[in-house]
């Protein structure tokens, strides 16, 4: 299939770059879905519980709100932070498409940069302060950031080659 195919100078790394960075996409994703999933089964507890769970703020300290002004500004806040993460991931995911056919050094910066951006975010605002629970869904997330783009700047790196003479 045509859609499958991958820009002729793509090199292995590139390749083992873009499906990376499509499997941090799909990761991401999923957050948006699950978000949904709680939002619609017990919002804001169930999106809490998604979203807590670390060093200093741990699942049985956590005060949930009672007031129905807050209850509703909670589900909302955490609604909307899970649907930003989902669109990351659907982000990620078309710019490894991007890159898969066009081995483009926009896709990669945006990559780069925008991803970035609100991975490390996530990473430090989240995860180092304390507020998320530090597991694997949650820490692989940058680490697998991190490779794809390596391994798609890797393949950048080696350039084009030039065409072979007779």
């Amino acid at each position: 299939m045509k859609i499958l195919r991958s820009h002729p100078l793509l090199s292995t790394a590139g390749k083992i770059g873009v499906w990376l960075l499509v499997y941090w996409g799909v990761l991401h994703i999923w957050v948006g879905a699950e978000g949904v999933n709680q939002y619609l089964r017990d919002a804001p507890r169930g999106l809490w519980q998604m979203l807590i769970g670390g060093s200093v703020v741990t699942r049985q300290a956590f005060q949930h709100a009672s007031d129905p002004v807050t209850l509703f500004a909670h589900s909302q806040l955490l609604i909307n932070f899970c649907l930003d993460v989902g669109g990351y991931g659907v982000l990620g995911v078309l710019l490894a498409a991007w890159y898969w056919h066009t081995r483009s050094a926009m896709a990669f910066a945006l990559a780069l940069i925008v991803i970035g951006i609100g991975d490390l975010a996530f990473m430090f605002a989240m995860l180092v302060s304390g507020v998320i629970e530090p597991n694997l869904p949650t820490v692989s997330g940058p680490i697998v950031w991190f490779f794809a783009c390596g391994f798609m700047l890797a393949d950048l790196m080696r350039g084009t080659p030039e065409p072979a003479t007779p």
